[in-house]
């Protein structure tokens, strides 16, 4: 019988791996907002086209929200008011209907809470993850990935989607970072670090810390860098072809969920990701039929090396 290590899983035990400098300042936790923020549907357009005493728009405040369901499971993101880490409450009344509503819904919910912020800054998410933001902006688009899930999935959003507390953010732009996360390497990572929840199928907990701090990121080449990010291109390409087809119904979207593709695991998505796992193991100059053991022990050893030397100099983050 294996050993059940600290983390909970079974097999070589990882929890002596260190966070990594270089991979700092990457991945967050979304924001926790403590409160009835969300806002129904009509409510959302209620407020977008409704004026304000000095003609800000809305739009800054109301905004769609991704959590862990609706990348998984429901293909539509509810609205929320977000305003922000920093605003003070005279500048956040000038919002006036989605201010009113958390004022109305929000406040007395806040009033009693132990924490003296979270009751004087009511109108304010109660952990609205300021490091997350300022790492997020100006980007394209940022990646994410739930914090508990069965199939260890990543996935793009755009910048006006705010991520809550259920997702991961890693604050890259770029295909190369996304196709290292989604790579074998990657997942036999998490899931070693990861805290399993009851038994292997009810999925495995996913940290910026403890699981993305940790992870050795390979140094490919130019050429091996510019393969993986086009497996993690046409990765995404082919789900999201999958997920919304040409003249699909209603009722047939409602089941093209990531859940049920992975479940599913059809031939042509097994052969992207094993095409993306061939392109990240050459990068770390590992052989593609390399066993998940001897995967993980080597990880580790990279994680310690890297960990024992520094971050070195010149070089750059993945």
């Amino acid at each position: 019988m294996s050993a059940i290590n600290a983390n909970l899983t079974a097999g070589l035990d990882l929890t002596g791996a260190r966070r990594l400098p270089e991979n700092q300042g990457v991945a967050f936790l979304g924001s926790q907002k403590a409160g009835p923020f969300d806002l129904l549907p009509d409510e959302a357009a209620s407020m977008l086209a409704a004026p304000n005493p000095d003609g800000r728009r809305n739009v800054d405040v109301v905004k769609r929200r991704a959590n862990g369901t609706s990348i998984l499971n429901e293909r539509a993101y509810p609205w929320i008011i977000d305003f922000g880490p920093t605003i003070v409450r005279e500048e956040a009344a000038l919002y006036q209907a989605p201010f009113e509503a958390v004022n109305e819904r929000v406040r007395p919910t806040r009033a009693t809470n132990p924490r003296k912020r979270y009751r004087e800054e009511w109108w304010i998410h109660a952990e609205p993850r300021p490091g997350m933001r300022v790492a997020l902006a100006g980007l394209s688009r940022y990646i994410v990935t739930p914090t508990l899930a069965k199939h260890r999935v990543f996935v793009w959003l755009s910048p006006e989607v705010l991520p809550d507390s259920q997702l991961v953010v890693f604050a890259r732009d770029d295909d190369y970072t996304l196709g290292v996360l989604h790579s074998r390497v990657h997942e036999l990572w998490a899931r070693g670090q990861g805290t399993q929840l009851r038994e292997v199928e009810s999925g495995f907990h996913y940290t910026p810390t403890t699981t993305f701090e940790t992870f050795p990121f390979p140094h490919p080449t130019d050429e091996q860098r510019d393969a993986i990010a086009a497996a993690a291109k046409r990765l995404d390409e082919l789900r999201r072809g999958w997920l919304d087809p040409v003249g699909a119904s209603d009722e047939e979207l409602k089941v093209r969920t990531l859940t049920n593709l992975y479940n599913e695991m059809p031939t042509w998505l097994r052969d992207i990701h094993d095409r993306l796992d061939r392109a990240v193991l050459a990068a770390y100059d590992w052989p593609a039929d390399i066993p998940d053991d001897g995967l993980l022990a080597r990880l580790l050893a990279l994680n310690l090396e890297r960990a024992e030397a520094g971050r070195p100099e010149g070089r750059s983050r993945p």
